[in-house]
């Protein structure tokens, strides 16, 4: 993080985050977890916001990849009223309408960024890929480096020397460097022909045509024997392969190739409204940070970002903009009604067991904790056997107890115990340290 020079300049390191690639990988990932860690209080959908912000923190601490960027871009998709589609009205057409439990969640996307100190890159009739390949462009011209942050293959045609892509860690693979070497291992080709390639094998996942029974394999062949796309159209009548020969000499696929080649090429020229030496990362407000955190009820991570902020988590409120039936917003951003209050869910029970609902009892406890002063001196850190096996024995009496894990990682994949909380009422907790030296 750093505060100057205020223009991009040579030996600036920019990340370029794809953050609709990031939205989908967290919500995926986080539906693989327990249900506890994906709802708040009020049966809000958070679990994905909640790894996407721990995403972020990582980017703002401790950069990725061993790189720490002076300039960090979190770029969204604004909607599906991309000019490809006045191009070709069945671009994208096949995908399916987003998960519900999403949909709540992508206004709070947005949120989070803004809590980080940074401003969430999106634009109209332009895709996020389109965005991040017109600021790469920026930024080498200017003598930086670029980092793309996603594992969407359509990115790698940007790859060329000083643009590199990166793919985080998730719980099904390994990190990754993308690179030259890398792009010719997955297309067979160099990054420069990814888009030839990809106009002849066409795309089902977005719906571009391309030419029919030629796949990624027998389109990187073509090219590395013709040179690129146009030289194969103008020859196609050399093919040997029969099948092949009269795939690419039907004007019809020829048509439909060009049309592809169009879809897939980026555009690295938009007129962006965000300027690029505007995305200069800086020193986020921890207590806005915190707030934020706070309102979405994400405790471990809340109480992470007090400590690295040197913030006192318990003298900040909730940011009220989320707190409540304000955190419930429609998919542009617009306050909208909570799952229970949605005309179509079934009405809340009534009288005397009015209270007992999961979402009512916790709506009512966790009120009621948040209006709860924290005496400090209450608390205490277990450094004897003796003492741990007094607060076991309390645990007992009392029937029940809360406990907390401290951990030296955010990715629940890898991380380490450091400590554990015990809390047997408001004010009467202590812990056991583990991992500390």
């Amino acid at each position: 993080m750093t505060d100057a020079p205020k223009t991009l300049a040579p030996g600036d390191h920019v990340f370029l985050v794809d953050g609709s690639n990031f939205i989908f990988r967290a919500f995926f990932q986080s539906i693989r977890q327990d249900r506890k860690y994906n709802y708040r209080a009020d049966q809000l959908p958070t679990g994905a916001v909640r790894l996407f912000c721990a995403k972020l923190l990582q980017f703002v601490r401790d950069g990725a990849a061993g790189v720490h960027p002076t300039h960090l871009a979190i770029i969204f998709d604004k909607s599906e009223n991309s000019f490809r589609k006045e191009i070709y009205p069945a671009y994208k057409a096949n995908r399916a309408e987003p998960p519900e439990d999403l949909v709540p969640q992508f206004p709070l996307f947005r949120a989070a960024v803004r809590s980080f100190g940074l401003e969430p890159v999106e634009q109209d009739v332009y895709e996020a890929d389109d965005l991040i390949a017109t600021y790469a462009k920026q930024a080498k011209e200017a003598g930086a480096d670029v980092t793309i942050i996603s594992a969407d293959k359509d990115l790698m045609q940007l790859v060329r020397p000083g643009v590199a892509m990166y793919d985080p860690a998730s719980g099904e693979r390994e990190e990754r460097k993308i690179g030259r070497e890398e792009v010719i291992a997955y297309f067979g080709a160099p990054p420069e022909k990814v888009v030839d390639i990809q106009a002849l094998a066409g795309d089902s996942t977005d719906n571009v045509p391309g030419a029919p029974g030629i796949g990624v394999k027998t389109a990187a062949q073509l090219i590395h024997e013709y040179g690129d796309l146009d030289t194969l159209i103008a020859r196609a009548g050399e093919i040997k392969q029969n099948k092949r020969r009269e795939t690419l000499t039907d004007p019809e696929v020829i048509e439909k190739v060009r049309l592809s080649k169009r879809l897939v090429r980026l555009v690295d020229d938009v007129k962006v409204t965000t300027p690029l030496d505007d995305l200069r990362l800086q020193q986020p407000d921890g207590k806005a940070l915190v707030a934020f955190l706070k309102a979405m009820e994400f405790t471990t991570i809340t109480r992470r970002v007090g400590e690295i902020f040197d913030v006192d988590v318990s003298a900040v409120d909730p940011d009220p903009a989320f707190v409540g039936a304000n955190g419930w917003r429609g998919r542009n951003g617009e306050i909208a009604a909570p799952k229970a209050e949605q005309p179509e869910m079934a009405p809340a029970p009534r009288g005397k067991n009015a209270a007992l609902t999961p979402a009512a009892f916790a709506t009512t406890r966790a009120e009621k904790a948040m209006a709860t002063p924290v005496e400090r001196e209450k608390y205490v850190c277990i450094s004897s056997a003796e003492e741990l096996e007094s607060w076991i024995s309390q645990a007992f009496d009392a029937g029940f107890v809360c406990f907390d894990t401290e951990t030296d990682s955010l990715d629940p994949m890898q991380a380490n115990l450091v400590g554990v909380s015990l809390a047997l009422a408001p004010n009467r907790a202590c812990y056991i340290p583990l991992g500390h030296r």
